[in-house]
């Protein structure tokens, strides 16, 4: 009776049959047996073609009863296709080491469906039959994308870069020469959020460094933003020269707090539009912050004294009892009268011109119009006080409102240029009427003066 033989090429021999002849055929199946179980052959892959994977009856040297595959040559001119028989059942271990990019290589039955690399994928693929398809066991490859479950890493090596689900970069990974320093990454338990450390095995106080590209923003995505650790003191600060600025919206309808670099540097906040820089007292108070600018100083007749030449006359009316008396300097229509005060200009005045407004009311009901003008001179330590004043300037006349004790107020003059300005004077200022320009039939009952200044600095310190 002739033999039989397996899927796999190995002889079964029937009772009494090969006489003499057991011992070799014995032989012979062993080493298919071995060949199968660890035997080593390489295919060549072909441009458009079919490698058929065949057995041999009773003979080893089958590529089908190979445990380990390796496919090899080069791809240049379409997909390559790598089948066995259908009623096989068995596993391999391939290798496509074919080198080309371009096209696919795949491992099927005749009949069923199979396993494919992809065009350029090449290593290892764990492969069965079940006699009808070819199925991939999921064997991880150095080459291959593969999805790792419930896998631990022990201190793996990663390459230059780890990709996204899609296969982009998602982080890029470089290298110093002696790094010491790493990141740590906590995860924490129930109401505490992960941790991202910066730490080190030989270094302490280790920064941790983030850097956009060019211009770009760093983005915290968070309701609050907090600084410092166990309770100690907090330092934001630039990395160099440059100036800090502290705004909200990317500063689109924001007020901003700058910080200049350098010594001596301003810190200068800015409201947005017509907003106000406030500040909160001890009492929960909230008020404008006083800003160095522009200031107001209120000189009343009654701070002035008439010139011994030609000074106006000083005056004193009751309207009706009890109501409010005018203490003031009658100005005569047509003479040039003058009145003069003294005044010590505040540390933070800038030294430059100030401005002026006159109060007064006309002593008829005269509609025509009224005006001053004002000039100063500052006496500094050692100086003497016999010294001209500084160029007059004229306010705009104003037309009287045609009924007697009316309060009448200038609008706010041109600069004024003090005479010898500095700071620790004593500053003189004189008014006059200015009856050249003016055309009101009567006196002029000077009530005040308002001085505008300018200061740059936030005290007299």
């Amino acid at each position: 009776m002739a033999s039989n033989y397996t899927n796999l090429g190995i002889q079964l021999m029937t009772t009494g049959e090969k006489a003499g002849e057991w011992g070799t055929l014995t032989n012979t199946n062993w080493n298919i047996i071995e060949q199968i179980a660890g035997g080593y052959t390489t295919q060549a892959l072909t441009d458009n073609g079919t490698l058929t994977l065949s057995k041999n009856d009773g003979t080893t040297g089958a590529t089908l009863a190979t445990r380990i595959i390796k496919l090899t040559g080069t791809l240049s001119a379409g997909n390559s296709i790598v089948t066995v028989p259908d009623s096989i059942e068995n596993w391999w271990l391939v290798n496509n080491a074919e080198g080309g990019s371009t096209y696919t290589v795949t491992f099927k039955t005749v009949s069923g469906t199979g396993v494919e690399w992809a065009a350029g994928e090449t290593g290892f693929k764990f492969l069965y039959t079940d006699g009808t398809n070819v199925v991939d066991v999921g064997f991880a490859t150095l080459t291959g994308t593969e999805t790792l479950t419930n896998k631990t890493l022990t201190s793996p090596k990663i390459g230059t870069s780890i990709l996204d689900t899609n296969g982009l970069e998602l982080m890029k990974l470089t290298a110093t020469g002696s790094a010491t320093n790493e990141f740590t990454v906590a995860n924490a338990a129930t109401g505490a959020g992960p941790t991202l450390s910066s730490t080190g095995s030989s270094d302490s106080n280790i920064d941790i460094n983030v850097t956009p590209a060019g211009t770009g923003n760093v983005n915290l995505s968070a309701d609050t933003v907090r600084v410092g650790d166990n309770n100690a003191n907090a330092t934001i600060t630039t990395d160099g020269t440059g100036d800090l600025t502290l705004n909200t919206n990317a500063g689109t309808n924001s007020g901003s707090i700058l910080i200049a670099d350098g010594a001596n540097g301003d810190i200068t906040i800015t409201p947005d539009g017509t907003g106000v820089a406030k500040a909160v007292d001890a009492a929960d108070a909230t008020g404008a912050i006083k800003i160095a600018g522009k200031e107001t100083m209120w000189v009343p007749a009654s701070a002035m004294y008439a010139t011994t030449t030609n000074g106006a006359e000083a005056a004193q009316a009751e309207l009706t009892a009890t109501n409010p008396e005018l203490k003031t300097f009658a100005f005569d229509t047509t003479t040039a009268e003058y009145t003069q005060f003294n005044v010590s200009m505040p540390k933070t005045w800038n030294l430059g011109t100030v401005t002026f407004q006159t109060f007064w009311s006309a002593s008829g009901t005269d509609t025509g119009t009224g005006g001053f003008k004002m000039q100063g001179v500052s006496i500094a330590n050692n100086v003497d006080y016999d010294t001209s004043f500084g160029t007059a300037v004229a306010n705009t006349a104003l037309a009287a409102s045609g009924t007697q004790d009316d309060l009448m107020v200038n609008v706010e003059s041109g600069a004024v240029t003090i005479a010898s300005a500095a700071v620790d004077c004593n500053t003189v200022f004189q008014m006059v009427r200015d009856v050249s320009t003016d055309t009101n039939t009567g006196d002029l009952r000077l009530v005040g003066v308002k001085i505008f200044y300018t200061t740059n600095a936030a005290n007299d310190a």
